[in-house]
């Protein structure tokens, strides 16, 4: 390490202290000292880790803590950001952070945004990426999926030795030939006859010969086994494959991966998605069922994703949505549900939500109508138009407060004992901040 990779360590270690210490912060900004002072800190900070990334639309976060759970089961040193700071200030704060090696295997499990990605592995070389999903998310950053894709392919370019591991469910990551050796993970529980995918369902197109899809098994949105009647195109062999599901609810899901039983302790459909994709890093590492099993067992709902947390005798429920098909795989989770409960829906329209948010109105919050919901509150910067989206949908009539702390008080005079918040990303993250300054839980912002 040279002498700016040394100055730029310690700057950023020194704020990184200070942020934490006196301002209980600090996932990004030491990162962005020390890549100030040297660009290329991240090369000398990464160089004794076994990287492994995640990216995509949807499941990251999950999908990433799922995976730092198995191998630290596995008896490894797992470096991970599990705040979600996945820039690359956010990843360059995360190594920062680590501390010195026990002499055991070091694995880093990061979480990267997709638009990120290019850029960060010029300065890294992972050893294996995953690829989670790709929706239409954040169009005034991504642009369209094929956009977004094409960041992710640019990403992989930079270490063309790496694996990548896709899946194997979604088209577009059948759309291009890459210069990576790749593996397929996905569903295999079930087949009929092939048919078409609702007709809101974005990215169906052939990728060959341009005519729709269809599905001899459609798990949501565009995922499944796809075939074009047409040409011929269809889903790859899958080297990891879900064969059954055995139970799922709004706090857990049960399923066979490989012959193997799992369970993890997150609900609804999509999460299993992450799960399948941890199951296939920790196969392709070839560590054994019962590892990974217990990986599971020990893993929880983190960092607004299902986490569940109580206020005042309510239990409440904080769930992070960003987009249409995010939000529905929400709203069928939340169907699981065997009690009614309170409606708490967090929108903001800062730049790490999307400015833009006309994908409310893509969202299918019709779906919530048919439910047990008998009190709704709004919340955050766009609240009047999160209730507006609501009162259309057929809810009970929104009761809106800006203010969070307005919103914290209206959970603890909610009626029902059960409460889901559902939150746009920063919106999670300072009603997160504000539910640990009142201690209601043990972290904030990070």
């Amino acid at each position: 390490m040279n002498l700016k990779s040394a100055l730029a360590k310690v700057a950023g270690r020194s704020s990184q202290f200070v942020l934490q210490k006196f301002f209980h912060r600090g996932s990004t900004l030491p990162g962005q000292i020390a890549l100030k002072i040297d660009p290329r800190i991240l090369t000398h900070l990464t160089h004794n880790y076994e990287v492994i990334v995640i990216s995509g639309t949807n499941g990251k976060t999950l999908t990433a803590a799922l995976t730092v759970g198995i191998l630290r089961e596995a008896g490894f040193d797992v470096l991970t950001n599990p705040t979600g700071a996945n820039m690359i200030s956010g990843i360059t704060t995360t190594f920062l952070h680590a501390k010195n090696s026990s002499g055991k295997r070091q694995f880093a499990v990061l979480e990267i945004d997709e638009a990120s990605l290019p850029a960060i592995t010029r300065s890294i070389q992972p050893n294996l990426f995953v690829f989670t999903n790709i929706f239409r998310d954040q169009m005034d950053r991504y642009g369209e999926i094929y956009t977004t894709y094409d960041f992710l392919v640019k990403g992989t370019e930079n270490t063309p030795a790496a694996t990548v591991l896709l899946n194997g469910d979604s088209p577009i990551f059948n759309s291009r030939e890459l210069v990576n050796p790749v593996k397929y993970y996905g569903f295999d529980h079930e087949t009929h006859r092939p048919k078409r995918a609702h007709y809101n369902t974005e990215g169906v197109l052939c990728p060959r010969c341009h005519h729709i899809l269809d599905f001899k098994m459609n798990t949501y949105a565009n995922l499944g086994n796809y075939i074009c009647q047409n040409c011929g195109f269809a889903r790859p062999e899958l080297d990891y494959r879900l064969s059954d599901l055995t139970d799922i609810s709004n706090t857990s899901s049960a399923f066979v991966i490989d012959g193997n039983p799992y369970k993890i302790n997150v609900g609804g459909l999509y999460n299993i998605y992450n799960a399948l994709a941890a199951v296939s890093v920790a196969e392709f590492y070839g560590l054994p069922a019962k590892t990974i099993a217990a990986g599971f067992e020990k893993s929880k709902a983190v960092f607004g994703r299902q986490e569940t947390f109580e206020i005042d005798g309510k239990l409440v429920t904080i769930v992070l949505i960003k987009n249409p098909v995010g939000a529905n795989q929400a709203f069928e989770m939340m169907a699981l549900a065997p009690y009614g409960f309170c409606l708490v829906v967090l929108l903001n329209a800062n730049y790490a939500d999307g400015i833009d948010t006309s994908w409310i109105w893509d969202a299918d919050f019709e779906r919530l109508s048919q439910l047990d919901i008998g009190q709704v509150f709004t919340g955050g910067v766009r609240h009047g138009e999160m209730a507006r989206r609501l009162r259309i949908a057929g809810l009970p009539e929104p009761q809106e407060n800006e203010q969070l702390s307005g919103v914290l008080e209206d959970i603890k005079s909610a009626a029902s004992e059960h409460v889901y918040v559902l939150a746009t990303y920063t919106a999670m993250l300072e009603f997160r901040e504000l539910l640990a300054k009142a201690g209601y839980i043990s972290g904030g912002m990070g």
